[in-house]
């Protein structure tokens, strides 16, 4: 993301799973927590460099938060193949465990795909702060029931996972969504506008359950 990412590999459950850490400024005080962030799906491309992945990043260093970024299965530097979701939600479990700090918040953020590994691992991770999904793929993959403070954001044009499919999964559990008029699945021409979206929504939702 920067001349200061770091990259590192971390053991995984098929392999070394490669990942990027992003920190912030060292002005801005003290750690606020600790960001796992899950890449769109892997069989159409996705990265952990991927635009919007990134734009989640820069939102949450600025936040406060060590962003963490990595690579499922297969992809980049990580060992191991496509596990058609299975897989893929143990690479999270497994970067969540190498990287959470117990004095620190844990937050997980996820794009289309990455959204529902995010939404699978939160249920088995101790003390997850929040979540955060962007275009979570609610119409191609079992996206779980999420906490009620959970922050959605997606586009009315989605081509990828119609708006449709994720307000029918965010209905039952009376879930808002933040929908962003006229914007695609991937955000083009609009990542300030998603990385204002997810910084405002975080103070937001932080102090309403503060």
């Amino acid at each position: 993301m920067n001349a200061q990412t770091q990259r590192r590999q971390i053991a995984g459950p098929a392999g070394e799973i490669e990942c990027a850490v992003d920190e912030p400024a060292a002005e801005a005080g003290p750690l606020r927590g600790v960001v796992v962030i899950c890449h769109p799906n892997p069989t159409q491309g996705g990265t952990m460099d991927n635009k919007v992945v990134q734009t989640i990043a820069r939102a949450f260093v600025q936040l406060g938060y060590r962003a963490v970024r990595f690579n499922f299965r297969g992809i980049g530097k990580s060992q191991g193949g496509w596990d058609e979701g299975r897989g893929e939600v143990d690479d999270a479990l497994a970067v969540i465990a190498a990287f959470r700090e117990a004095a620190l918040p844990l937050a997980l953020a996820g794009f289309s795909f990455g959204g529902f590994v995010a939404s699978q691992a939160a249920p088995r991770t101790e003390a997850v702060e929040r979540l955060l999904l962007v275009g979570p793929a609610a119409s191609r993959f079992g996206v779980a029931t999420v906490p009620a403070d959970t922050v959605v954001i997606h586009g009315e044009q989605d081509d990828v996972v119609p708006l449709s499919a994720v307000l029918d999964w965010a209905r039952p559990q009376a879930l808002p969504v933040i929908v962003v008029p006229g914007v695609g699945h991937f955000f083009h021409g609009q990542l300030p506008l998603l990385k204002n979206l997810v910084t405002r929504s975080w103070h937001v939702a932080g102090d309403a359950r503060a």
